[in-house]
């Protein structure tokens, strides 16, 4: 590597900002060889900043600086420094005004940060530090100002011209052009600022807020586009409703915009009142939409909607604080989408995402707390553990106080720190104040990383009926981190006697243990028998739970159990036991054997038609291959792999009929609909459909086949395509591709699942069709989904043909990470992530990996992310 290393950010030097900016005003004139950027920022200096003779630093990402006007007076070279970081000013008043002209090449912007052109439209990513990409500014998440925005574009070109807040005015100009002024009336930071300029259709509603106000919601796409705009309209109108209900938000403007772009680094974006969306995260229709993708939108609307408080409103001081905002509002869109459909469901999939990604992430070398201490490229840490695990933080504050104080204090917060950048202890006090606790000791979920521990035992006296549990935590040690304090842990739990019944807690015991200490006892009087405990309800902590169970008493769980969570849980615990023996077996070169019990817990699920079907397609999934790669000190992947096939084949051969019988029952002759129940039935018939295929009866590649010809939904059409690839008869799948393209070519976001399910396939000519899907006439490295859908799809979730042990896969992943380094550094160093765990597999793949992470290391000109990553990961533990 050529450069000097880049330099790291630590949260121990954060010092105010020298300098307010009270207004700004930005003018865009949008050009096709080049765009205009002029800025007026009303500035003072920060009473609140000890060094009042501080010079104005602004930043500024390699910007072409055409004028520089101070106070009206137009500064020469000497009187100011201007390098590739940013502007320098050494004589400035108290108070003042600054005036800047950049010009910038938004064609030639293959980052996707700052301003940028997508499929000749313009459109901004200024989070994190896009903005200084644009204009000289003080790019800072504490600095906010009130913005007015006027952008000047071609007439015919460029019809739709968009900014944050209000429309205030607008014009034409004789030359063709015409132009648009905004006007934000909430101080924002410039993170926040968006603007989008195209040729787009614009689908409209409205919402009535509870106190009687009447706003305009937009949604901007593509002509093609208009027929899926009905579910995110209807997504945003709960979610409105919902934030309403539970947390006495309104919206405070006028206008309320979604605009959908193709080229998007990220899933979507908060911008002030004109939200800019990756067109998979909006975009929706029964024809070419599946069910996960529908609910993943109804939950993303929800997101970005809920910043509108939970990081607008009230944002972070420094990105330090990014689960201040992030992990709040990924707690609160969980919420609003358990409410919208299963509680329970919604529960699994969050725990599953957790487990299988953010563990990992906490058990490899980019482990980093909630609140990070320092980084290099803040862009790296819009992480898993920012996001999923700071979640998982807020819903353990909202375990400990409960729903009512909860509410409590996010008012108090909401009231005490509107229009301003605070932190997550600003954050945590408020809780302690309306509940009265002390937390001192719970934010260490903050600042310590890792996955904590839990081992429980039990003992129960007869005699005396006293029964007591025993738990002792700890927390591997991660990157910089001993991780040796415990952890403060609401353990949610609930005994069951011998019929299934749950055992009344003597009075004042509550059904949260709060577990603080590194071993505690918790002791039970007055118990007739011991019980089976059922422990972590509703997976009540983001932790490792292990506790001596044996496979009767799993069953019996499974079978019990009265939160629904943990039956799931129990039925996975006896899934992993088996596939974990089996592992082993195979290593040991011993003929494999299925333990019954889990054949007879399928069979008991799979006939009882009380039950929710989506439940019990959660019950009979098998645990992942990432998820049983977590729990594995070191991976087998062969034997992973193996071990899973040869239970599903036995799964599928011995409960052919329950399979058969509940595909039948779920399935449905009506109209698409997205409903609770619907969406239950078609997730069972699908997972029952790929269990009948992989049985290999002639009647399931029937049925699969007729099924993908004869589907009027794309949730049925791709669970029967994905099924002939993984486990069909060669010429079927090749068939049913091709098919599928040719009916769906001119639908980009369709055209992704084609790219994914094959991706995906386990055998061993993968590698070689991913590679010649590279050179197929729809795959654009440019664009971040086609690569995510692809190279992304293959690195992520085919461990077996990824892994293979020749190596062939890290040198296809290094070579196109190396190949995006400089085109588009945050997209390089996400596919980055299967090669950082490498020191979990075993000596010869370690080589290899490692190996190509020291290629990509020795590149010439490596982005800070890229940079960040791989010395990381390259680091001695």
């Amino acid at each position: 590597m050529s450069q000097d290393n880049p330099r790291t950010i630590y949260l121990k030097d954060y010092r105010v900002p020298a300098f307010l900016i009270d207004r700004t005003e930005l003018h865009f004139e949008l050009g096709e060889k080049a765009t205009l950027v002029k800025s007026r920022l009303s500035m003072r200096r920060n009473p609140a900043c000890e060094h009042q003779d501080a010079p104005l630093c602004l930043h500024g990402d390699d910007l072409q600086l055409r004028r520089l006007v101070l106070d009206g007076v137009t500064q020469t070279g000497d009187q100011y420094l201007h390098d590739k970081e940013g502007l320098t000013l050494h004589n400035v008043p108290v108070q003042f005004v600054v005036e800047c002209v950049t010009l910038l090449k938004p064609q030639d912007n293959s980052s996707l940060e700052g301003l940028y052109r997508s499929n000749g439209m313009f459109c901004t990513q200024c989070e994190a530090e896009g903005f200084r990409k644009i204009t000289f500014y003080l790019d800072r998440p504490d600095v906010m100002s009130v913005f007015t925005t006027t952008l000047v574009a071609d007439r015919t070109r460029y019809p739709v011209l968009l900014s944050n807040g209000n429309l205030a005015d607008q014009g034409e100009l004789d030359d063709g052009r015409h132009w648009t002024t905004w006007e934000d009336p909430f101080p924002k930071p410039a993170y926040l600022f968006a603007l989008i300029a195209g040729d787009l259709q614009r689908v409209e509603d409205r919402f009535t807020t509870r106190s009687g106000r009447d706003v305009a919601l937009h949604l901007y796409v593509e002509a093609q586009n208009l027929h899926k705009c009905e579910h995110a309209l209807d997504s945003l109108k709960r979610a409105m409703t919902w934030d309403e209900q539970n947390y006495g938000r309104e919206y405070d403007l006028d206008l309320f915009m979604i605009v959908a772009v193709d080229h998007f680094n990220m899933g979507a974006m908060e911008n002030k009142g004109l939200n800019i969306f990756n067109s998979s995260c909006v975009l929706a229709n029964p024809d070419t939409t599946t069910d996960a993708a529908f609910q993943r939108i109804e939950g993303i609307v929800a997101h970005e909607y809920f910043h509108n408080w939970s990081g607008n409103r009230v944002t972070c001081r420094d990105w330090f604080q990014l689960s201040l905002k992030e992990g709040f509002t990924v707690f609160r869109d969980a919420t609003f989408s358990a409410d919208m459909g299963s509680a329970t469901v919604k529960r699994i999939e969050d725990v599953n995402l957790l487990r299988t990604a953010q563990f990992a992430e906490d058990a490899g070398p980019m482990a980093h707390p909630v609140r990070p201490p320092s980084f290099i490229e803040i862009s790296n840490f819009y992480t898993l553990t920012v996001y999923e695990k700071g979640a998982e933080v807020v819903r353990m504050l909202h375990t400990l106080l409960g729903a009512a104080a909860f509410r409590r204090g996010s008012d108090l917060y909401f009231d005490r720190f509107d229009g301003q950048a605070v932190t997550t202890d600003d954050f945590v006090a408020c809780m302690e104040e309306v509940a009265g606790l002390d937390l001192t000791q719970f934010k260490r979920w903050y600042t310590q990383a890792g996955t904590p521990c839990i081992d429980a035992e039990d003992h129960y006296d007869a005699e005396s009926g006293r029964y007591t549990l025993t738990l002792r935590q700890h927390c591997p040690a991660t990157p910089g981190q001993a991780n040796d304090k415990p952890f403060y842990i609401p353990v949610v739990f609930g005994l069951l006697d011998a019929e299934g019944n749950e055992i009344a807690l003597p009075a004042g015991v509550d059904s949260t243990l709060t577990f603080s200490e590194s071993e505690q006892c918790f002791v039970f009087d007055g118990l007739t028998e011991k019980p089976i405990p059922s422990l972590l309800r509703g997976f009540s902590a983001p932790v490792k739970l292990t506790f001596p169970y044996s496979r009767d008493e799993l069953m019996f769980l499974m079978s019990h159990d009265s939160d629904g969570f943990n039956r799931w849980e129990a039925g996975q615990r006896l899934a992993v036991d088996i596939l974990q023996e089996l592992v082993k077996a195979r290593a040991a070169g011993q003929a494999l054997s299925l333990d019954g019990r889990l054949v007879e817990a399928f069979r008991h699920v799979l006939r009882d038609e009380q039950l929710d079907p989506a439940m019990v397609a959660k019950v009979v999934t098998l645990p992942s291959e990432s998820y049983l790669s977590e729990l594995s000190a070191r991976i087998d992947v062969e034997g992973i792999h193996a071990a899973r096939e040869f239970v599903r084949l036995e799964l599928a051969r011995q409960l052919y009929p329950e399979f058969l019988a509940a595909y039948q029952r779920n399935t449905r002759v009506e109209p698409y609909r997205f409903e609770a129940e619907a969406l239950a039935c078609r997730s069972l018939k699908n997972i029952c459909l790929a269990y009948l295929l992989v049985s290999a009866d002639p009647e399931g590649l029937s049925l699969v086949e007729t099924q993908f010809y004869a589907a009027d939904n794309m949730t049925d059409r791709q669970a029967a395509l994905s099924a002939l690839v993984n486990d069909g008869v060669q010429a079927s799948a090749e068939r049913a591709l091709a098919d599928f393209y040719q009916a769906w070519q001119h639908d980009a976001l369709v055209v992704n699942q084609w790219f994914s399910v094959q991706a995906c396939a386990p055998q061993a000519q993968t590698l070689d069709r991913v590679v010649q899907l590279m050179q197929h006439a729809d795959f654009d490295l440019g664009n971040p989904n086609r690569v995510r859908a692809l190279i992304g799809a293959f690195a992520n979730q085919n461990a077996v043909q990824f892994h293979r042990p020749d190596g062939a896969g890290y040198r296809f992943l290094a070579d196109r990470i190396i190949e995006l380094n400089l085109r588009n550094p945050q997209i390089a160093s996400r596919l980055l992530t299967p090669l950082t765990r490498w020191r979990k597999y075993d000596a010869e793949r370690q080589r290899l990996m490692r190996a190509e992470l020291e290629r990509i290391q020795r590149q010439d000109s490596l982005s800070k992310d890229v940079f960040e990553v791989v010395s990381k990961s390259l680091a001695d533990l």
